[in-house]
């Protein structure tokens, strides 16, 4: 007999959240420490999202998406975690340029920025001063007619070099692109500008069996390989959710789920204003990834100075359609070494590299084709890392590859979206509770609320919203 993941389940709690990324968990911790009785469901066998990782024969472990975050990280995981958490919470410092306009390392801060587009790039300082000022002044309510292109038109016309160093770590970061809102490069770029990049030190595994440890804490019932196949609606309120042919009941849920797929699957149109399941319908999805995961033998190394991330490219130029395209010019290189995992026994030294991708580009292949796309994936991003490390093909134990179909089987993003969708996601994702009473939904949308910080954070605005209203019908009239 198949295992029943939901034995013992109670028949009915306050929240429900679908899906265990970042945002789904900090949802479902706020609540849970607040006393509702919370429900955790996540379809994967294991917490986290796209925040996970995946061992490999010989003790090799390879993080997914751990890169780097701001500095603000810190902060949320004290308040909504936990000091232990937010403690292993450490700079990276070394941060690493090479493309045909220009190679340097930067610590990646505004301070340190500030010296290179003033000396390096002979930008006027006061331009700098200026273009850092109103990145840090944007907020969600801002004008979204302004373009991202035309923000740098305005400080640093004619500069594609400017432009290059300021927007492809953003673009590597949440998939933003020129002709996105000036607002969804703004707040992001100013979130990292405020002091630099960070990384929790002790890798993913270890990340998410704390917060699992503390959701466990606050009393969250946590089930895993229990995908929601229908969210119950009954007088224009959520009522319940069916996973296979269990129902249970509940008084607000928090989908942590895709957008689209939550509103158009998950609670279907039928339950919906038309308007807003045709702007449902116009929400576009972000693009997905590539990943290559590279392992060296055990006592090879790495000498630190290859950077923490790096940023490669040999186009001649910064063009989105370049970072996107299957003839691959442009990798990120995120260098694991030993102090990433300062509890592990043996030291052992890991290269992840991530590219930009198009679902279309890897959806339609015959097996045999995918398979040799993906070998090929693989051998020229060993042949791009030899330019920097010369002999590292010997020294490498492992190596696969990851693409759009992968993290569309894993997470069942939609179409393999590694970044969720485009800014307008955003308003329908905010209005999905006055369209349906204790319908919520939090995760990565409108490019704003992607990453490691803005899935925490989206989650912790959601989950005072739901507090709010359980709190509401809990009092008496």
């Amino acid at each position: 007999m198949p295992r029943d993941f939901l034995k013992d389940a109670a028949d009915e709690y306050d929240v429900v959240v679908i899906g265990s990324g970042l945002a789904g968990m900090t949802s479902a911790n706020i609540l849970g420490s607040a006393g509702h009785r919370v429900l955790l469901l996540e379809q994967h066998y294991k917490l986290g999202g796209l925040a996970t990782w995946f061992l490999r024969p010989g003790g090799h472990i390879f993080d997914i998406s751990l890169h780097g975050f701001p500095h603000g990280m810190i902060k949320s995981c004290r308040r909504y975690w936990s000091r232990d958490i937010a403690d292993r919470i450490v700079q990276l410092t070394n941060i690493r340029f090479d493309n045909p306009q220009f190679s340097l390392t930067t610590s990646f801060n505004r301070e340190d920025f500030t010296r290179l587009l003033t000396t390096d790039f002979g930008i006027a300082p006061q331009t700098v001063s200026d273009f850092f000022d109103t990145a840090r002044g944007m907020n969600f309510y801002d004008d979204q007619a302004t373009t991202t292109r035309q923000l740098f038109d305005r400080f640093f016309p004619g500069r594609d070099d400017v432009v290059r160093l300021l927007m492809e770590p953003i673009t590597y970061a949440n998939g933003s692109t020129l002709e996105d809102p000036a607002i969804t490069y703004g707040i992001v770029f100013s979130n990292f500008m405020s002091k630099g990049v960070f990384i929790y030190e002790g890798g993913t595994e270890d990340l998410v069996a704390r917060m699992k440890k503390e959701l466990v804490k606050n009393g969250v019932d946590i089930r895993i390989n229990c995908g929601v196949d229908k969210i119950d609606v009954e007088d224009g309120k959520v009522s319940g959710i069916q996973v296979g042919d269990r129902k249970i009941k509940c008084r607000a849920i928090v989908s942590n789920a895709n957008l689209r797929t939550t509103i158009l699957n998950m609670i279907g149109p039928e339950k919906l204003d038309r308007d807003f399941v045709d702007r449902t319908q116009a929400v576009r999805l972000n693009n997905s990834s590539t990943q290559v995961y590279m392992a060296l033998k055990e006592g090879e190394e790495i000498d630190e100075s290859s950077g923490d991330l790096f940023f490669t490219s040999t186009a001649k130029e910064f063009r989105t359609d370049l970072l996107l395209s299957r003839d691959i010019t442009s990798r990120t290189f995120s260098f694991y070494y030993p102090r990433t995992r300062p509890q592990k026994k043996k030291e052992r030294y890991a290269i992840v590299s991530s590219t930009n991708a198009n679902w279309s580009d890897w959806s339609d292949m015959s097996e045999e084709d995918y398979n040799a796309s993906k070998a090929d994936l693989v051998e020229t991003t060993i042949e791009a890392l030899e330019r920097y490390i010369p002999g590292v093909r010997d020294k490498i134990d492992r190596a696969e590859a990851a693409t759009p179909v992968t993290f569309n089987h894993y997470t069942r993003h939609e179409m393999g979206a590694s970044f969720g969708t485009k800014f307008e996601g955003l308003g329908v994702s905010r209005e999905l509770p006055q369209q349906i009473g204790g319908m919520f939904h939090a995760g990565s949308v409108g490019i704003i609320m992607s990453g490691w910080l803005g899935a925490i954070n989206y989650g912790v605005i959601v989950s005072n919203e739901v507090d709010q209203l359980l709190f509401n019908e809990s009092s008496p009239v």
